[in-house]
């Protein structure tokens, strides 16, 4: 902990150093071996010239590489949160989320008991080509015991992933089987899904839900779109909460199909880059939908450019909570070793000519403690504590009063519901409780299960089996004491999530999302809003 404190301290202590030894150098100079002649003082690039000087006169050898690693980010704490280093062994990760694949085995996982439980097998990939199946126990890869070593999440990934075309050898231990099963298998593209789940609500309202936005994200959206367009859905919710951002280019493809050739969607300007403007094309293949859009306070950057271009444009509603409020654009800069710098050259506008970007003149830190004020001050549980700045007032098309200065203030207003939170249920969840049952229960009755391909069928079932008194059970054997009062308390909760996470690991998404929406307050709220056909006009700041 002391060299962490101290390691913060050594480009100032480069500095002051440095400074004094050059006064000393230059005192000494009859005597010195090196000379600083002829390097140059350029103010205008004088790390540049330091740097030189440690590496042509520093008394001891040093790794200059080592420092300009180190310094980059404490250079860069001096600007605004979001101006970025990304070093090398990290890029080639940046790049996978971005373009949505990265190489490997293709399976899901997790880690229980110290043991790697396979929990989906993705259908057409390198694993289920040679037959591992959900349940099975990856206890090796490549001769390396994984089993019982307490390996976390990373380590698995960094031996699973790999080249394409290369190969690597799992051995696998299956329910109802003695022997460990061994398969070889060729890594190859796996993609990256940033549309978990699009599925119809009702016969007039569908779902989809955008986890990130990155290079396929556009057409894994249209797909979706698509597939509720096949059952008549005329309505659609889509769900950007906990949607960090991602790639401009995909949103904007995204707002396209909503807005009428010519809408603005958003602009961009900063100092050194002149004002950008996007504008809606001829695609509007969504004009007769109806839209709603789900935010909370950890939506940003580009899920606030999707909410903000349709409030603005009075084309939909946003319902939840003030998003997180990142208006800021970041430009990447790539270096020859593979390391990269994002750099924030401006600030995008929604079409009103709100900068949501929220502010952070008093450093990083306080930046991203927002949160913790916002939740200080009520926020996220009154519509009234949501702070606004009367100076930053901007309208709509058609007049309605929208504010800047930080996040995207939803049109309905939807709080964190902590109804049902008994201490019981917090246990349950603080110990991962619900989540170890239902993998438990899903590979004990996978036979069964297997059967259901809906998430109704799914909640029927279990309904009937009475999952949550075995989940009760389950939980007194981890040391959690049965709590009757705690129980009756969060029974809907704990009774729906426990089947919701049963079908996820069955059949995925498609079968977690349906059962959740039972307990989802924000998309009940979005449910009962496309029921009452509010037009926009006639909807006032929903606060």
């Amino acid at each position: 902990m002391e060299n962490k404190k101290y390691l913060i301290y050594i480009p100032i202590l480069l500095a002051v150093t440095l400074a004094t030894g050059i006064f000393i150098g230059n005192a000494l100079k009859k005597n010195a071996q090196v000379s600083a002649m002829g390097l140059g003082f350029n103010s205008t690039n004088k790390i540049g010239t330091i740097l030189e000087l440690i590496e042509h006169g520093y008394v001891d050898s040093v790794n200059t590489r080592d420092i300009i690693e180190k310094t980059i980010p404490s250079l860069f704490k001096n600007l605004d949160p979001h101006t970025t280093y990304i070093p090398p062994r990290m890029m080639k990760e940046e790049q996978e989320r971005m373009q949505g694949n990265f190489s490997g085995i293709g399976v899901q996982f997790s880690i229980q008991e110290d043991t790697v439980r396979v929990i989906e097998v993705i259908s057409g990939g390198p694993s289920s080509k040679v037959g591992l199946l959900a349940g099975d126990r990856i206890v090796s890869v490549n001769d390396s015991v994984i089993a019982g070593v307490k390996v976390n999440n990373n380590e698995v990934m960094s031996l699973l992933r790999g080249e394409k075309g290369s190969k690597v050898k799992v051995g696998v231990l299956r329910a109802g089987f003695k022997d460990e099963f061994e398969f070889l298998i060729t890594r190859g593209d796996i993609p990256i899904f940033s549309v978990d789940v699009a599925y119809p609500i009702n016969d007039e309202a569908g779902y989809i839900k955008v986890s990130r936005f990155g290079e396929q994200t556009y057409k894994e959206f249209m797909d979706g779109v698509e597939k509720l367009d096949k059952l008549g859905i005329d309505k659609l919710v889509v769900d950007l909460r906990g949607n960090t951002g991602g790639s401009l280019n995909s949103v904007i493809k995204m707002v396209d199909e909503f807005l009428n050739k010519g809408d603005l969607i958003l602009y961009t300007q900063g100092l050194n880059q002149p004002k950008k403007t996007y504008n809606a094309s001829v695609r509007n293949t969504c004009a007769g939908k109806e839209v709603y859009t789900l935010v909370d306070e950890y939506s940003a950057s580009a899920s606030e450019i999707f909410a903000g271009a349709l409030q603005d444009n009075d084309r939909g509603m946003v319902i939840g909570r003030r998003s997180f409020g990142k208006g800021l654009v970041q430009e990447q800069i790539p270096f020859a070793d593979g390391s990269a710098i994002r750099l924030t050259v401006a600030r995008f506008y929604t079409p009103s000519g709100r900068c949501i970007q929220k502010p952070y003149d008093e450093g990083n830190d306080k930046y991203y403690e927002d949160l913790i004020v916002r939740i200080q001050h009520g926020e996220l549980h009154q519509s009234d504590s949501i702070h606004v700045n009367d100076s930053l007032k901007y309208y709509t098309k058609k007049g309605r009063l929208v504010y800047g200065g930080g996040g995207i203030i939803p049109d309905f207003f939807v709080p964190v519901d902590t109804t049902g939170y008994s201490n019981y249920f917090m246990k349950l969840i603080q110990r991962g409780v619900i989540y170890q049952f239902a993998y438990a229960y899903a590979d004990q009755h996978r036979d069964v299960l297997n059967n259901f391909k809906t998430a109704s069928e799914f909640d029927d079932y279990l309904d009937k089996q009475n999952v949550v008194k075995e989940l009760y059970k389950y939980a007194g054997k981890k040391g959690i004491q049965f709590d009757a009062k705690g129980a009756k308390e969060s029974g809907l909760i704990i009774s729906t999530q426990t089947k919701a996470y049963i079908a996820r690991n069955i059949i995925g998404d498609e079968g977690f999302y349906p059962i959740i929406q039972h307990i989802d307050n924000a998309l009940l709220k979005a449910i009962e809003v496309t029921k009452e056909n509010l037009l926009v006009e006639n909807v006032g700041q929903g606060l």
